[in-house]
């Protein structure tokens, strides 16, 4: 039944990682629906997240050895000389990680208990929700990523860093930033997937090294097939979701955050769901 738990939940992750509703609470909630009804934890979580951010590695490729071509340039640039977007781009990503490097380590402890209380994670789905809803309706989304400031990266740095709570959404607090700053949808979502990388890959494979003598919940071999699941599935989810928001709004999503949080909670007072 391990096996089987795993690969429900490297679907999960592969579906939700992209999309502004948070996989981290996807994953805490189908947990405890699971027969086992065990927190599959945080560290399963960011190890099958490896799995997702490959497939960002793959899809934008060209795009990530642009940029990091670009950025190795840099180092080298003559005062004075023309900047180039891309190599600009690199140093925001790189500047971008800190916030949630950083409180991810000071806040650790607090990231695998209190905060994966359910009760919290459906005030974030609902929260979060409206707040993405806001900033899709009033955002100007004329914005690319070639305009990009310093001051645009450290806030959506910090918003990034607000998926340390499960229910915010790494992919929907930074593309609700974007949008507030004038971006398009699809400026503000391929941003959000690169700016990702670095976190989430640093996040994989510290809780990967931690774990190796204890995976917790869910062995070692289950957990590489989750996700390996897990790549396979972000791969197929990041071509669609770039397709459908180029032409529609995140309008379904909001609607969609609020009523799972909101059944969440119903189902958490009513006792059938225990909130830790």
């Amino acid at each position: 039944m391990e096996w089987l738990e795993a690969i429900i939940l490297g679907l999960v992750q592969g579906l939700t990682e992209f999309l502004p509703i948070s996989s981290s609470a996807h994953i805490r909630i189908v947990g405890a629906f699971l027969p086992s009804g065990t927190d599959p934890g945080a560290a399963f979580t960011a190890i099958s997240q490896i799995g997702t951010e490959c497939a960002v590695l793959l899809y934008f490729r060209q795009d990530i050895w642009r940029i990091a071509m670009a950025w190795l340039r840099s180092l080298r640039r003559v005062p004075g000389s023309a900047v180039d977007p891309d190599a600009t781009l690199g140093w925001l990503v790189i500047v971008g990680t800190l916030p949630i490097a950083i409180l991810g380590l000071l806040l650790d402890d607090l990231i695998e208990t209190s905060l994966r209380n359910l009760y919290i994670t459906a005030t974030m789905l609902i929260l979060f929700g409206l707040v993405l809803g806001l900033a899709d309706r009033i955002g100007i989304k004329r914005r690319e990523l070639s305009s990009m400031t310093w001051r645009d990266g450290i806030l959506l740095g910090f918003a990034q860093a607000l998926a340390l709570v499960p229910g915010v959404s790494r992919s929907g607090g930074t593309i609700s930033a974007g949008l507030f700053l004038g971006y398009s949808r699809e400026a503000a979502a391929r941003y959000s997937f690169l700016l990702a990388v670095p976190a989430v890959l640093a996040s994989g494979f510290y809780q990967l090294a931690r774990s190796w003598n204890d995976f917790g919940p869910i062995g070692p071999g289950p957990t590489a097939v989750a996700t390996l699941v897990a790549f396979a599935v972000g791969y197929g989810v990041i071509v669609v979701f770039l397709r459908l928001i180029s032409t529609r709004s995140f309008m379904p999503f909001v609607v969609y955050r609020i009523v799972i949080g909101a059944l969440l909670i119903a189902l958490l007072l009513a006792g059938i769901v225990p909130p830790r």
